[in-house]
């Protein structure tokens, strides 16, 4: 039977696959912290845990009439991305599908009341919401296995719970071991086109606006106390501040991980930064020692 053996909230902002002189000219002659926390996630759990794949709930990724799953059995090329492609150039990646685990997710559709269809046209598109992460956390890990699913833009909040429920049980019924990365922002507003080059520093202080930074403080201090049933209950609230996505690449980990009932804490990694206007963070939830709603 498999599991989900980690699970992770993560930023995969642009910035971090800059050249490390451009990252500095742009924070004031420092790192950005997104890249150093990714660097300690990897060396702490991606080359430590015992774990046969990885998927990214892709925020990136939006369908229209269905959730995909990417299905191929091996994914390899070189990326541009279209919306900055003078920093994401020619990105070369190339990693081992899983399509066994994608075609198990997607048979539990029908169970869940929702619609799943893996794809393995090698010609899918790939978003920099996977790229830029594997970057960081699976390239020269050539046996761990990635695959993709989009979020759908016509679904709603039990939607993506769907999708998840669905997730965890396609997971059940194979023999991996499953990291899930939710991959994307928090409040997500941009500066306006004149003014953000005035923003593009990593602090805090050039979130889009105070009531937003104030919004994702207190998420992420509910997320470290296991809290994720005030997450989940408040997110009409939170979608006053725009998150990325709609937050569906984190309410999709937690229709995986037990809703209202998942009560693992997280660990940050990095520290909470600006990107722009919008909110980036690093949370990593490890497994508890007696699963995912141990305490619920």
């Amino acid at each position: 039977m498999g599991e989900i053996v980690g699970a992770g909230l993560l930023a995969h902002v642009p910035t971090i696959v800059l050249p490390e002189q451009d990252r500095l000219d742009l924070n004031q002659g420092k790192e950005i912290t997104l890249v150093t926390g990714l660097r300690q996630l990897r060396e702490d759990v991606f080359e430590t845990l015992d774990y046969d794949t990885v998927i990214v709930l892709d925020s990136h990724w939006a369908t229209t009439v269905e959730f995909v799953v990417t299905a191929q059995n091996r994914r390899a090329g070189l990326f541009t991305s279209e919306e900055l492609p003078r920093g994401m150039c020619r990105m070369p990646y190339d990693f081992p599908g899983d399509p066994e685990l994608a075609h198990a997710i997607a048979g539990f559709a029908d169970k869940h009341g929702t619609w799943i269809t893996p794809i393995d046209d090698d010609y899918l598109p790939i978003y920099y919401a996977t790229i830029n992460l594997w970057k960081y956390l699976g390239e020269g890990l050539p046996d761990k296995r990635w695959i993709s699913i989009g979020v759908c833009q016509t679904g709603d909040m039990e939607d993506h719970l769907r999708l998840g429920r669905a997730l965890a049980d396609g997971i059940a019924a194979t023999d991996r071991k499953v990291i899930v990365i939710a991959s994307g922002a928090m409040s997500h507003t941009f500066w306006p086109l004149r003014e953000l080059r005035d923003h593009e520093a990593s602090d805090p202080v050039h979130i889009r606006t105070p009531e937003a930074r104030e919004a994702d403080y207190e998420r992420i201090a509910w997320f470290k106390e296991g809290r994720h049933d005030q997450v989940l209950q408040t997110m009409p609230d939170f979608w006053t501040y725009k998150p990325e996505a709609k937050f569906f690449h984190y309410i999709m980990l937690a229709g995986a991980l037990g809703e209202e009932r998942w009560t693992a804490p997280a660990r940050q990694y990095g520290e909470y930064e600006n990107s722009i206007g919008t909110g980036q963070v690093h949370l990593w939830f490890d497994r508890p020692e007696g699963g995912w709603t141990a305490h619920a």
